[in-house]
């Protein structure tokens, strides 16, 4: 396994790079997360364009049934683009429509319903994960990336550096990301 260290900008373009290369990255970042979903802090991330995705995330890393969803993390600021919502989801509680004409951009995060259940993240409160996502928008186009909470089947979500790098090394993800340094199994 390798490791690196980035600073914050060079970490959201590396990051985002490989995330619309399809690869699969576990998100470790400050403190835990308290309440029922992953926002950022644990979480496990990837290409919200590719059709693909939720099928490879179910069957390869979370190992779980294949009809779980995951959800979108997107720009604030560009969430109406997307999704029906008349105002901010910070804490992933809504799951609004997402707009027709842009179901094809993001296949892997769109609920069999049209819905998806949003996560919105703004600048002033989480400026590394909005400098992911903005990082990935100016990629893809897209300012959008897939999310579910960082663990695997079976077990509860990531605790400590340790629980993360023992999840990651029991997946198919492909970087861990734990603060600014990055793990990279992708070269096994």
């Amino acid at each position: 396994m390798i490791f690196s260290e980035l600073g914050d900008d060079e970490l959201s373009g590396f990051v985002a790079r490989k995330i619309a290369e399809n690869k699969v990255v576990g998100w470790f970042q400050g403190k835990m997360e308290f309440g029922p979903r992953a926002l950022g802090g644990r979480s496990i991330l990837g290409n919200p364009c590719d059709p693909h995705m939720k099928e490879f995330l179910n069957n390869k890393v979370k190992k779980r049934e294949p009809f779980r969803p995951y959800a979108p993390m997107v720009l604030e600021e560009r969430a109406r683009d997307f999704f029906e919502l008349s105002g901010a989801s910070p804490f992933m509680l809504l799951a609004p429509r997402v707009r027709p004409e842009k179901k094809d951009a993001i296949p892997g995060a769109v609920h069999v319903d049209g819905t998806a259940r949003v996560q919105t993240v703004s600048q002033g409160v989480n400026p590394k994960l909005w400098r992911l996502i903005k990082a990935f928008e100016s990629i893809t186009g897209v300012p959008v990336i897939l999310n579910t909470s960082f663990n695997l089947r079976g077990e509860p979500v990531v605790c400590t550096p340790e629980d993360a790098i023992s999840s990651f090394k029991k997946s198919a993800m492909d970087y861990l990301v734990l603060g600014n340094f990055i793990l990279d199994q992708s070269q096994n």
